[in-house]
C-alpha cells in the first residue's frame, strides 16, 4: 500500500501535469481545433487560388494537429481519473485484479490505474491511415502498362490527362528537353490516339488515297531524319517514280493500276 507521503507526492505530480496541459491547450487553442477551418491558421480565405501541393501541406498539418489534440485530451482525462482515484482511496490498486500496482510503475506512469499484466494497452496498434490504401504498392496499384491484360485506361493515363495542363514539375525534374510545358510529365512522348509516328500527321481515306499531311512536330521530326539519311521513307527506299516525282509525269488510270512514267515535258501517248 502507498503511504500518505507517497500519495501526496503523486497528487502533486498529477496536478502539475494537469496545469501544464491546460496551459498548452489554452495557448494553442487546442492545436487550432477551436477555429472553424484550417485556413484560419494560415491566413487563407479559400483554396481556389492555392497550389495543390500547398493544400496538401496544410491538410497534413491539420491532420497532425487533430492527432496531437486527441492525444493531449486523452492524457488530460487519464490525469483526472487518477486524481479521482486518489480521492476515492483506490489509487495504486489495479482495477482488474485488485492487486497493488508496483511503486516503480507508478513513478514511470503516474496516470495508470492497472498493473502491467492487465493494462488495456497491451497491443500496439498496427493500423495505418486509410489514405495509404491507394498507395500499396506505391504508385503502381492501378498502373497496368507492364501487365498482360489488354490495353485499358489506367491511373497513369488519367494522370497524363491532367498533367498536360500543368504541374509543379519542371523540365529539370524529367532530365530531358521539352518544347513546351505541356510535355512536362512522365512519358509525355507516348502516342495518344495513334500507334505509329506517321499516323500523327498523315491522313488518308478508307482506300488509302487522298493523303493529306498536317504540319506537326512529329512530321518535322520525321522529315529531319529522312533528310539526314538521304531517303524518302523510313520503311525503305521508294521506286523512281515516287522518289523523284519532279522528274516524271505520273498518271493513275485505276486504283490497282501502276502509274505510267516518262520524262517531264513529253506529251502523253
Amino acid at each position: 500500500m502507498l503511504t500518505n507521503e507517497q500519495l501526496a507526492a503523486f497528487r502533486s505530480t498529477l496536478l502539475e501535469m494537469k496545469r501544464d496541459i491546460e496551459d498548452r491547450l489554452n495557448q494553442n487553442d487546442h492545436f487550432g481545433m477551436t477555429r472553424s477551418h484550417a485556413h484560419d491558421a494560415v491566413g487563407e480565405l479559400a483554396s481556389y487560388d492555392n497550389h495543390p501541393a500547398d493544400e496538401a501541406t496544410e491538410l497534413y498539418e491539420r491532420e497532425k494537429d487533430l492527432a496531437l489534440d486527441d492525444h493531449t485530451e486523452r492524457e488530460f482525462r487519464e490525469i483526472e481519473r487518477a486524481l479521482k482515484a486518489i480521492d476515492d482511496g483506490t489509487y495504486g490498486i489495479c482495477r482488474t485484479c485488485g492487486q497493488p500496482i508496483p511503486y516503480e510503475r507508478l513513478e514511470a506512469l503516474p496516470t495508470t490505474l492497472y498493473c502491467r499484466e492487465h493494462s488495456p494497452d497491451q497491443i500496439v496498434s498496427q493500423k495505418r491511415p486509410l489514405e495509404e490504401g491507394v498507395l500499396m504498392p506505391p504508385f503502381g496499384k492501378f498502373d497496368f502498362d507492364d501487365r498482360d491484360e489488354s490495353v485499358v485506361y489506367d491511373a497513369e493515363d488519367a494522370w497524363q490527362e491532367v498533367a498536360r495542363y500543368g504541374s509543379s514539375d519542371t523540365p529539370s525534374d524529367l532530365g530531358k528537353n521539352v518544347d513546351y510545358y505541356g510535355e512536362v510529365y512522365a512519358e509525355s512522348e507516348e502516342h495518344v490516339g495513334y500507334v505509329e509516328d506517321l499516323e500523327n500527321f498523315a491522313a488518308v481515306d478508307l482506300h488509302g488515297r487522298n493523303v493529306k499531311v498536317y504540319p506537326t512536330r512529329e512530321h518535322e521530326w520525321l522529315e529531319n531524319i529522312l533528310d539526314d539519311e538521304g531517303i524518302m521513307s523510313n520503311i525503305g527506299d521508294l521506286p523512281a517514280y515516287e522518289k523523284d516525282p519532279y522528274t516524271v509525269n505520273e498518271s493513275y488510270r485505276g486504283y490497282d493500276e501502276r502509274p505510267t512514267q516518262q520524262s517531264f515535258g513529253e506529251p502523253n501517248p
